[in-house]
């Protein structure tokens, strides 16, 4: 200890000298970290910064421009849904379509709904039958018009029935059916034409009445056609026919020119009205008199010339011209071979 104390000042000036050198070192180290230290903070700071925006930039890329595997699978899955879905929509319509179909197919074949039309008593059938040819006097209120089928459409099929035996009975031939189909299609064709034809003059006329009332009054006013037919059609006398046209057939036209004249008002409507089924009704009457027969039978002949083909004839041939000439041969022959 007493050594360490008695050393001199230039054993501690060396020492100082060393420090005062390490201090300087290290002040200048110091300064350099302070420099060195600062400036890698802010480039740090800087350089963080920017790996920050560099990710922010590719997540947006990668959000906003997909690869092409998700493209075809985002594709891929819009068109599936719109193909499912119109599928579905397709699968509806036809549920919708077929429940439509099946209700209008149980409408219509539902015999309940044309039992009003054909639920009549036969009394009440005969009586209209009879009120059909008495023309009604009062034509200041409508007239009742009955609203159903069942008479109308079997006085259908009894004139139906009547041109048939007149038909008949004048030796018409019936060729493939053709003389009924006939007979059917101008007596239904009348009834449901001129029905639709008088229930549209009377729309434009304004007459009260309904397409089902004029199907009814015509077919009941073809009563007193099928009374004159079956008559005229065993008695053959042109006469006694005009006689019954003019009475007959005139009453029950005149039953329904009374009933049109009580549902139309005004005089221009109610002559454009009734004279139209007055002069139809008449002259269909004359129709299936005289014109019907000679119509059918033009028809027939049309479809005999159309359909039969003309049959196979043979002509027959004169042997003996033949054999005399191979006779004459023969003998021609002979005699030059003799000589």
């Amino acid at each position: 200890m007493a050594g360490s104390r008695t050393l001199t000042s230039a054993d501690w000036g060396g020492f100082e000298d060393n420090m005062q050198g390490g201090a300087g070192a290290a002040v200048i180290d110091m300064e350099n970290m302070d420099d060195t230290s600062g400036s890698s903070f802010e480039d740090m700071g800087e350089i963080h910064q920017r790996m920050k925006e560099d990710e922010v930039e590719v997540e947006g890329e990668a959000d906003g421009v997909p690869e092409e595997g998700e493209e075809d699978g985002a594709f891929l899955g819009m068109k599936g849904l719109k193909g499912q879905l119109g599928r579905q929509v397709a699968d509806e319509m036809w549920q919708a379509g077929k429940r439509q179909a099946s209700k209008a197919f149980n409408l219509y074949a539902n015999i309940d709904i044309l039992r009003p039309y054909f639920d009549v008593e036969p009394v009440q059938v005969r009586n209209r039958l009879l009120e059909s040819m008495i023309p009604v006097r009062m034509i200041n209120f409508p007239q009742k018009v009955a609203g159903e089928l069942y008479g109308p459409l079997m006085l259908v099929f009894t004139m139906v029935a009547i041109l048939l035996h007149g038909m008949k009975s004048s030796g018409t031939v019936i060729v493939e059916g053709t003389l009924m189909g006939t007979a059917i299609g101008t007596c239904f064709g009348y009834w449901l034409g001129i029905s639709s034809l008088i229930y549209f003059i009377a729309y434009l006329c304004n007459a009260q009445i309904t397409m089902l009332q004029t199907l009814s009054l015509l077919g009941y006013g073809l009563f007193g056609h099928c009374v004159v037919l079956l008559i005229t059609y065993n008695i053959h006398f042109h006469s006694l026919f005009y006689i019954f046209w003019l009475c007959i057939g005139g009453l029950s036209t005149l039953r329904m020119v009374a009933v049109l004249l009580s549902r139309t008002v005004g005089k221009t409507q109610r002559l454009v009205l009734c004279g139209s089924i007055a002069a139809l009704h008449m002259l269909f009457l004359l129709y299936l008199h005289f014109a019907y027969h000679k119509v059918v039978e033009g028809i027939l002949d049309t479809l005999d010339g159309q359909n039969v083909a003309p049959p196979f004839q043979r002509v027959a041939r004169d042997l003996s011209v033949g054999t005399n000439s191979v006779a004459n041969t023969t003998v021609h022959i002979l005699s030059v071979q003799s000589r």
